[in-house]
Parts: structure tokens; sequence; C-alpha cells
């Protein structure tokens, strides 16, 4: 709580959805807000999967933290990884730090996100990358297109196969957004710009642990994402577990193997570890999700708030709410709204719970193809393609960039081009390939294609 004539110190830990919502509506308010982020930027991460499928490039779906806040004067912006938080002192520590010295606050806004979870096996991320990051998407996008450069250099028919072909681990909307977009960068962008190699021959496998598809939608919008990308080519595997991931393919636990030299990882999440450090005295769920009360703060500290991604809030109906962006935004103006009543009385009202509205939920499967659903409302196929274009240009940061992405996917659109296939970072040509794990080099078959289930 603050104190006549002290002027609150907010800081905010991380500049995604969550965080840079809460220092945005602290704009108009008598608080100093020190925003800190290990990035430069913020990251618009529905679309993050479009930079690493070639559809736009990364400055499209990106903007600096410092540029979104410039006229914002109570705000300053901090280049830095919080090391350590002492709720009880009510202090952070940064690195690098230029005294060393910790920083103070009134009020803690941690928002710092999540990470690729790989569920005890985080070997498996060398050969099988997450999409969290910018550097997530053009390092994806990096292995992609190699896997077609190679194919052209390859006289072997066989190898070729297996050079063409994708296995996605994960059904929810970033297994089903990748593996739809590979299928159409394989059968358009790319099909008229290789000799030997045949784009169009490209294999895509979207392998799924539990019953069907993104099980957050109603059965009736899984069953026709699955045909949605049967039309595209891509086949489903739905109750497979994988068990082993090595350079060239994935082994299931019924024992068959999976050749592939290209797998993508898209099956869990799981918080910052900066939530885990908070340890034991921060009540955390199986995601390493900080246990937050009904106003998002932590039990036991009124001044300290964890939001997005990194909280686990559990509604008045006992459902755990989503980690999309939607809660995350609706977390932070919360938040703020809370410590704007709070930084400008001494005896603030009680906190009324946190509500969250749902606004629906969207998956994008390929070029006029998607799912929406909105309370009672459902929607397939090219209506809803256009309604999830619609949402996510207007929540884009600036005007500049939601007419750029218009424009680029309105070109793509139209021509079934994608000027984004750039080749950078790593080795431009693969090197001698890595050895499998023995569990996986045992057997050695093709990709068999399964029916979609």
């Amino acid at each position: 709580m603050s104190q006549r004539g002290h002027r609150a110190h907010v800081v905010i830990v991380g500049g995604g959805f969550g965080g840079l919502s809460c220092a945005r509506a602290l704009a108009h308010v008598d608080v100093d807000i020190t925003l800190i982020d290990r990035q430069n930027h913020h990251l618009f991460q529905p679309l993050l999967y479009q930079v690493a499928m070639s559809g736009l490039a990364p400055s499209e779906i990106a903007a600096p933290i410092r540029s979104i806040l410039r006229k914002q004067k109570n705000v300053r912006v901090l280049l830095s990884e919080v090391t350590a938080v002492d709720l009880n002192a009510r202090s952070l520590y940064i690195e690098p730090s230029p005294d060393g010295e910790p920083l103070h606050y009134d009020y803690l806004v941690l928002a710092p996100g999540a990470r690729t979870h790989y569920f005890g096996h985080d070997d498996w991320g060398v050969f099988a990358p997450g999409l969290k990051s910018l550097d997530d998407a053009v390092e994806i996008r990096r292995r992609v297109l190699l896997a077609f450069e190679a194919a052209e250099r390859e006289p072997s028919p066989e190898r070729r196969a297996q050079l063409l072909s994708f296995v996605v681990i994960g059904g929810g909307p970033t297994g089903v957004e990748l593996a739809g977009s590979i299928a159409e960068l394989s059968r358009f962008a790319l099909v008229r710009d290789f000799r030997l190699a045949h784009p169009s021959e490209a294999r895509v496998l979207l392998i799924e642990g539990g019953p069907r598809l993104l099980p957050a939608f109603d059965p009736e919008l899984s069953e026709k994402a699955v045909l949605q990308l049967a039309e595209l080519g891509v086949h489903v595997r739905t109750g497979t577990i994988v068990e082993g991931i090595g350079a060239h393919g994935v082994r299931l636990r019924t024992g068959e193997t999976l050749l592939a030299d290209t797998v993508l990882w898209a099956a869990g999440v799981s918080s910052s570890p900066l939530i885990r450090a908070l340890l034991p005295e921060v009540e955390v769920d199986r995601q390493g999700r900080a246990v937050v009360r009904e106003d998002c703060s932590l039990p036991g500290h009124s001044e300290a708030f964890v939001i997005g991604d990194a909280a686990c809030f559990i509604d008045a109906s006992g459902n755990t709410l989503p980690g999309v962006s939607p809660t995350a935004m609706q977390m932070g103006r919360y938040v703020a709204r809370l410590i704007q009543s709070e930084a400008a009385n001494t005896a603030p009202a009680p906190r009324a719970a946190f509500v969250y509205v749902d606004k629906g939920s969207m998956a994008t499967i390929g070029r006029s193809r998607a799912i929406a659903q909105f309370k009672k409302l459902r929607l397939s196929g090219a209506l809803a393609w256009l309604a999830w274009l619609a949402v996510h240009i207007w929540y884009l940061i600036g005007f500049r960039n939601r007419f750029v992405v218009m424009f680029d996917w309105a070109w793509s659109y139209i021509t079934y081009r994608r000027g984004a296939r750039l080749i950078t970072g790593g080795r431009l040509l693969p090197g001698p390939p890595l050895e499998l794990p023995e569990n996986i080099r045992e057997a050695e078959a093709p990709i068999r294609a399964a029916p979609a289930s």
C-alpha cells in the first residue's frame, strides 16, 4: 500500500502481453514503473509460427519495448534478467546490474511467460526445437528450408524421402498451425523452386498423445480440424506417445520408428524458472506456475502479483484459466486497476476478484482453413480463417505492423509466394549426420503415412 507523499514504485518483470498491458494501463497513474525483460522487444506470439514457416519476417511480429512505451513518461525499461526475488524484503536482483544493489519495489508484477517443456527429456531439444521465441522461429525456418535444399542435392530417392519427412509432436494450436503451414509451404510456395527434389512429395505427420487434436475445442471442431489437415496432406496420429527423439526421427512407445530429419516440438510448456526459484515460499502446480489468489496476488504477499502464463488461477467454477494472450492482457489491466486504486488511497476498498471474460478460441490450419468458437458460435473453414485474420491483425502492436502484415498476407494469398524464405544462423550446409540414440537407431523405416484419425 502506498503512503501519503510516497510515489509507489511498480516493478514489472516481462514485456509480453501481460506485463505490457499492465504498464500501459498505468500510463496516467502517479507511480514510477520499471519494466524488466531479457529481450528488448515485445513479441506477438500467436503469429510466431508464420515466421517459422517463412510467411512473415521477424520484424513484422515484434516491436522494441522502448519504442512501444516511448511516450509513457513514468516507465523506465531495463534490458536485464531477474536472478532472484526476495518477497519479504520487497526487492529483486538483476543481471547485469550497475552496482549489484537490489531493486526495491512497492508492487511487483511477475509476467515472465513460459518456456518449452520436454517432460523431463530436455536433451530432446537439440533434435526437436520448440516455438517460444524469435530465435526458435528462425531456427525452425532454417531447418525446414535446409531440408529441401539437402533433398535437392540427394541422389538417393530413399534418403530424399527421409529429408522431406517432417514430424510435429503435439496436437494443440501450435502443432496444428506448424503442421498445416509445412504442408502449405511445400505444396504451394516451394513447388516450382526445385528440380530434383519435389516439395509436393513432402510428408507431414502430426502426433498427439491424447485421444484427439485441440482438446480445448469442441470435439466437432477437432474433427473438422483433422479433415482440413487431411486436405493439405497432413497425416494425424492420436493416442501416440513419443519415447525417444534423435537426429533422424522419433521412436514411439509401441517400438515403431519414424524416420524424419526434421522434428518439431509443440507438446507442452512450463512456467519460467523464475517462478520455481520462489519455492518453497510460493506454491506451484505441475507446470511450474505460481498458484495465485483471486486477486492474482501471491498468498501472504498482497503487493506481489503473478499474471499470464506464469500464473495458476483457479476461477469460481474450479477451472484453471488457459495460458493464452487474452488471459494475460486481462490480468495485466486488472492488476493495474488495483494498483491505481491503492496508490491513490491510504485506505483502499477491498479488492474485487479477477473475472476472466472468455472471448473465444481460434486455431488456424492453413489458407482459408481454421476453426473458431465464441461461446455458442462455432466456425470452421474460410469464415473462421477470416475471423482469425481480423482478430490477430487488430491486436498487433502499431499501425505499421498491421499494414505490413495485411499486405504480406494479401500478397501471399493471391500469389502463393512467401517472401521471408531466408536461411540464416548456424551452418548453411549441414555437417555430418548426428548419431541417433540407441533406442532409435535399432530400427530404420520411413514414416508410414497413417490414415487421418
